[in-house]
C-alpha cells in the first residue's frame, strides 16, 4: 500500500501533453503497481543469477567502483571561490562488530542522492566519512573477545568500509577520519584544554549511578529499577569526583542559536525542551530553629501562588535534610533516603506515584511569618536540578494536590477565575490557571500576572527572593571511568606525608604513602600531546571509581622537575569525538592546527547534515556547544555547525519492529547486493516513501526497482544500438516535464516521487522501441544516476561517453513545454458528470461549448431544451443548466 500511494502521487502531479495519453499512462503504471505487488513475491522467492536478467549489475557496480577509486573522481576540489560550495555531511557510524544492516544506508544514500546531484549543479561538494570509533561497546566487545579494543575496531572500521564502498557512495575517502586515529585524539585533547582555559571545564563532585560491577558511571536512560540495563547489575547513587563541562554557561546562547537553521519542527522543539528555560521568582524559607544562614531556596514561575504554601519538599540528597529532621523523624527520613540511592534521576521522576516523608521540621512563610510550613523529603525532587528544594501548592498545582490528599496536608485556595466566589470554586482537583488572587491579603484582587510581578518585588524588597532565569539543562558530566576513551589532558601534583623524603618515594609502589592533589589540576602542555593510551593487558573495570586507568601506575605517575605527578584516570565520553569531527574533515592532514582558518572559510558551515532522530537532542546540543566555544576563541567566524539537518525515518523489520539480532529480523545488505545490486538497494531504499517517514522493510519488493533498472538498461540498449535523434512532440514534452518533476523533487529531498517520474518517463521511452531518440536516454542516464550511480554510468558509457557523467551539467528543463497544450476536463448537465472534452488549454466558453455539443450525450440531455445558464472555469469545469 506505500509504494502504491507513492506512485500515485507522482502520477498525479505528472502532465504530459497529451490528456488521453496520460490518461494511457496513468493506467499502465497502476497496472504496473498491481502487477508489482502481486508477481513480486514469486520472483524474490527464487532471484536470478547475476546477469540473467539482462542487466549484469554484478559485472558493472565492481566496474564502475574501481574506475571512482583509480580516477579519485570524488576527490574534493580546490575550493574555487567564484563557484557555489555544499558540504554535505552524514552523522558518521560507531562500527559495531555487526556491521551495517539495510536500515543504515538510508541516510547515507539520501545524502548521496544530494551530493551527486549537487556536483552536477556545478557546486564544489565535500562529502566526507568517518568513524565514530571509542566508546563502551568496542571496550565490551574487546573484553568478551579477549581482544584489545583498538584490533577490534580496526576490523569493524574495515567491515564497516566494504559495506559503504560496495553501495557506490560517492565519499571522499581521502578525508577519512577515526576519533581514535592518534593525530585526531590530540585535537580532541586540545579542543578540551581550550575548555579548561576558558573555566568551562572543572572538576566537581557530582551524585551519578555507579555500577561497581560494569565500573563506571551510568546514565540515566541506562539504569532501570536500581539496576544497570547491561546485565541487570546492582547500581548505587555516590558522590564522585568528575570532570563537568559548564554548558549552562551557553544556556541562553545555545537556545538563540537555534533561530534561523533550517532543522525538522520536532527536533528544535527538543531543543529547546532540554534547555527548558523559565522565568519566574526565587524564593526564600527560613528554617525554624535555624541560623540566619539556614534557609530553603525554591524557584517557581507561579509566584503569585506564593500564600497557598502548604508545605516544602526537599530532595533527598539536600544538605538541610539532616539538620532539619528531628529525632523522632529521624529513623524514617534516613531509611527512606537510603532507599533512594539506589534509583536513577530518570526512575525517580517518572515514578506515577509520588512518596515522601515528614522530616518533622518547619519553615517561615517568607512573607508571612506567624506561617509555620512543614518540611518534607520526597524522591520526586533532584538535588542535582534546580535547588533541590520546591515548594508545594497543592490547590494549585495537580502533583501538590496529589501528594497533599494521600497524605492528608493542607489545601489552601488563593487564586480563583474572575468573579467566582471562594465557596464555589471545584476543589475535587487543583486549578492551575491564573485568575485572580484570593486568600492572600494585601495581594487580593490582583490579576495573576500583576500579582506575580507584585510579589517579586516585595520578596526582593524584604532580601527574601527576587526575579529569576533558569534552564532545565545541566552541566554536563564529561568523566567516564573506562579504558577504550580519549585520555584527559590534564594532571596533578603528588604529595608524601610530612616529614617523608620525596626524593626516596615512588607511588607506583605498593604501600607508597601519598596524596593526589586533585584541587591543582595542570594541563598537558601542547607540545605534549597527544596523550596516549596505555597498553593494558586488563583494562576490565573494577569497583575503583578512579577507572582501570589507575592500574597502569607506570602510565599514571611520572617524574618532572625531581616532582611526582599523577595523571587523570577519567576517560572522555564517547560525545567528545562526535563534537567537532566535521571541523576535522575539512582539514583532516593537517599537523599544525585541529583545522586552518582557509578550511573553515571555504567549507563551513554544514549545509545538510542526515541522520537519525535519536541524536536530536545531546549529539547536537553538545557539538553546537563546543562550536560556539571555539567560535568565542576565534577559531571559527560561524556561530553554528549545522545550517541544515534531515532526520531519516527508521526503516523497520518485515515483522513492523525495530531490527536487532534478538527479533531475528535484521537484514544483512551484503544479501540484498549479491542477488540484486547496490543500485537496487540505494532505489529501493529511496522509493520506500518519504525520507522521513518511518518505513517497514519488504526484500520481495526490490525486484519491482529491479525491473525498473531492467528497463532503463534496456531502452539505452535499444538507443545506443538504433542512434535515433529525432524526438516527437509528446516524448519531448513528457521528457521536459520529467526533468522538472524530477529535480523539484531533489531539490525538496522527495525522492520516492522523483523515482516514480523516472518510472513512467522509461515506461514511455519503452512503448517506442526501435524509435527510442538518443537525447532522451541520456537525460534519463543523468536523472537516473544519483539514485542508481552505476547504472546510470553504465547507460551513459553505452550511449558512446568515455568519461565519467559524475560531473555533467544537470539537465535543464524548458519551462514552456512542460506547460500542457490541451486540457480534458469534465461536462456537466444540471450538475451531473455527462461526458469529457479535450480542448486548448486557452480555450474560451464559446469553444467549450463547441467541444461539449460534439459529445453524444451532452447534446441528448440539452437538445430541444432551454440553456439557462452557462458555469465555466477555464480548464476545470463545464456545467450547463438546461430546462
Amino acid at each position: 500500500m506505500m509504494i502504491l500511494a507513492s506512485r500515485c502521487v507522482s502520477v498525479r502531479g505528472f502532465t504530459p501533453t497529451s490528456r488521453a495519453a496520460f490518461a494511457s499512462m496513468q493506467r499502465r503504471e497502476l497496472l504496473a503497481t498491481r502487477l508489482y505487488a502481486t508477481t513480486e513475491t514469486t520472483e524474490a522467492a527464487a532471484p536470478s543469477a547475476p546477469g540473467s536478467t539482462g542487466y549484469p549489475f554484478a559485472e558493472v557496480e565492481p566496474k564502475w567502483q574501481k574506475y571512482w577509486k583509480d580516477n579519485h573522481t570524488f576527490k574534493t576540489p580546490e575550493r574555487d571561490t567564484s563557484k557555489p560550495k555544499k558540504y554535505v555531511l552524514d552523522m558518521f557510524p560507531y562500527p559495531s562488530g555487526a556491521g551495517l544492516h539495510v536500515g543504515h544506508p538510508e541516510g547515507y544514500t539520501a545524502s548521496d542522492v544530494m551530493a551527486r546531484y549537487w556536483r552536477m549543479k556545478g557546486f564544489d561538494v565535500l562529502h566526507p566519512i568517518g568513524w565514530d570509533s571509542f566508546g563502551l561497546p568496542a571496550e565490551q566487545f574487546a573484553i568478551q573477545t579477549g581482544a584489545q579494543p583498538a584490533e577490534t575496531t580496526k576490523k569493524n572500521i574495515a567491515n564497516f568500509k566494504r559495506q559503504l564502498q560496495m553501495l557506490g557512495f560517492s565519499y571522499d575517502w581521502d578525508r577519512e577520519v577515526a576519533t581514535t586515529d592518534i593525530d585526531y585524539v590530540k585535537w580532541t585533547q586540545w579542543i578540551f584544554l581550550q575548555l579548561f582555559e576558558k573555566g568551562l571545564a572543572a572538576q566537581s563532585e557530582v551524585s551519578v549511578n555507579w555500577c561497581p560491577a560494569l565500573g563506571t558511571v551510568l546514565a540515566n536512560e541506562e539504569v532501570i529499577n536500581g539496576l544497570s540495563e547491561r546485565g541487570d547489575h546492582p547500581v548505587e547513587r555516590v558522590p564522585l569526583r568528575q570532570w563537568v563541562l559548564k554548558i549552562t554557561d551557553y544556556a541562553d546562547r545555545l537556545l538563540d542559536g537555534l533561530d534561523g537553521l533550517e532543522w525538522p519542527a520536532g527536533t528544535l522543539t527538543a531543543q529547546k525542551q532540554w534547555i527548558g528555560k523559565s522565568t519566574g521568582s526565587s524564593i526564600d524559607f527560613s528554617v525554624e530553629g535555624g541560623s540566619a544562614d539556614d534557609k530553603i531556596t525554591v524557584f517557581t514561575t507561579r509566584p503569585d501562588t506564593l500564600m497557598g504554601v502548604t508545605y516544602v519538599t526537599l530532595a533527598p540528597e539536600h544538605p538541610l535534610v539532616e539538620q532539619v529532621t528531628t529525632d523522632e523523624q529521624r529513623e524514617e527520613v534516613v531509611a527512606y533516603v537510603d532507599a533512594t540511592k539506589s534509583r536513577s534521576d530518570l526512575d525517580r521522576t517518572s515514578a506515577k506515584e509520588k512518596t515522601g516523608v515528614f522530616t518533622g521540621g518547619y519553615a517561615t512563610h517568607p512573607l508571612d511569618a506567624s506561617i509555620k510550613v512543614p518540611i518534607w523529603v520526597g524522591d520526586y525532587v533532584l538535588g542535582s536540578y534546580g535547588t533541590g528544594a520546591v515548594m508545594a501548592v497543592p490547590a494549585h498545582d495537580s502533583r501538590d494536590f496529589e501528594f497533599a490528599e494521600k497524605f492528608g496536608l493542607d489545601v489552601k485556595w488563593v487564586v480563583a477565575p474572575k468573579d467566582t466566589k471562594v465557596d464555589d470554586l471545584e476543589k475535587e482537583e487543583a486549578y492551575t490557571e491564573p485568575g485572580v488572587l484570593i486568600n492572600s491579603g494585601e495581594f487580593d484582587g490582583l490579576t495573576s500576572k500583576k500579582a506575580q510581578k507584585a510579589i517579586t518585588y516585595k520578596l526582593s524588597q524584604e532580601n527574601k527572593g527576587g526575579a529569576q532565569t533558569t534552564y532545565k539543562l545541566r552541566d554536563w558530566v564529561f568523566s567516564r571511568q573506562r579504558y577504550w576513551g580519549e585520555p584527559i589532558p590534564i594532571y596533578f601534583p603528588v604529595d608524601f606525608p610530612e616529614g617523608v623524603d620525596a626524593s626516596s618515594q615512588d607511588p607506583r609502589e605498593d604501600g607508597c604513602d601519598h596524596t593526589i592533589q586533585f584541587d591543582q589540576p595542570i594541563p598537558v602542555a601542547q607540545e605534549d600531546l597527544p596523550l596516549k593510551l596505555p597498553l593494558m593487558e586488563d583494562f576490565q573495570p573494577g569497583d575503583d571509581p578512579a577507572g582501570c586507568l589507575a592500574r597502569a601506575k607506570d602510565w599514571r605517575y611520572f617524574q618532572k622537575d625531581g616532582k611526582w605527578f599523577a595523571r587523570e584516570t577519567n576517560t572522555m565520553p564517547q560525545w567528545a569525538g562526535s563534537c567537532w569531527y566535521y571541523f576535522r574533515f575539512t582539514d583532516n592532514k593537517n599537523g599544525e592546527a585541529a583545522f586552518s582558518p582557509k578550511a573553515d572559510t571555504d567549507w563551513m558551515p554544514v549545509d545538510l547534515y542526515v541522520g537519525g532522530a535519536e541524536h536530536a537532542v545531546l549529539h547536537l546540543l553538545y557539538a553546537r556547544f563546543w562550536h560556539q566555544v571555539l567560535f568565542d576563541l576565534g577559531h571559527t567566524t560561524h556561530p553554528e555547525p549545522f545550517q541544515k539537518l534531515v532526520h531519516q525515518g527508521m526503516i523497520l523489520g518485515s515483522d513492523g519492529e525495530k531490527m536487532s539480532k534478538s527479533r531475528g529480523n535484521v537484514v544483512n545488505p551484503d544479501d540484498i547486493v549479491n542477488a540484486q545490486g547496490s543500485d537496487a538497494l540505494r532505489m529501493y531504499e529511496m522509493f520506500m516513501g518519504p525520507l522521513e517517514a518511518v518505513k517497514p522493510w519488504q526484500t520481495s519488493q526490490v525486484a519491482g526497482i529491479v525491473r525498473f533498472m531492467q528497463k532503463v538498461y534496456t531502452v539505452t540498449s535499444n538507443a545506443a544500438s538504433n542512434k535515433k535523434t529525432e524526438m516527437d512532440d509528446e516524448t519531448l514534452r513528457i521528457m521536459h516535464k520529467t526533468m522538472k518533476k524530477v529535480t523539484e523533487d531533489i531539490e525538496s529531498m522527495s525522492f520516492n516521487t522523483a523515482i516514480s517520474a523516472l518510472m513512467v518517463f522509461t515506461n514511455h521511452l519503452q512503448s517506442l522501441k526501435e524509435n527510442v531518440p538518443v537525447e532522451a536516454v541520456e537525460k534519463l542516464a543523468l536523472m537516473v544516476s544519483p539514485f542508481g550511480p552505476h547504472l546510470g554510468e553504465e547507460c551513459w558509457n553505452m550511449l558512446g561517453h568515455a568519461e565519467t557523467l559524475a560531473y555533467e551539467p544537470w539537465v535543464v528543463y524548458d519551462e514552456e513545454l512542460c506547460k500542457d497544450s490541451t486540457v480534458t476536463m469534465g461536462v456537466q448537465v444540471n450538475g451531473k458528470a455527462r461526458g469529457e472534452i479535450t480542448i486548448p488549454v486557452e480555450a474560451d466558453q464559446d469553444m467549450a461549448m463547441a467541444a461539449a455539443k460534439d459529445v453524444e450525450r451532452v447534446m441528448s440531455l440539452i437538445e430541444g431544451k432551454e440553456i439557462k445558464k452557462i458555469i465555466y472555469v477555464q480548464g476545470r469545469i463545464l456545467n450547463i443548466i438546461a430546462k
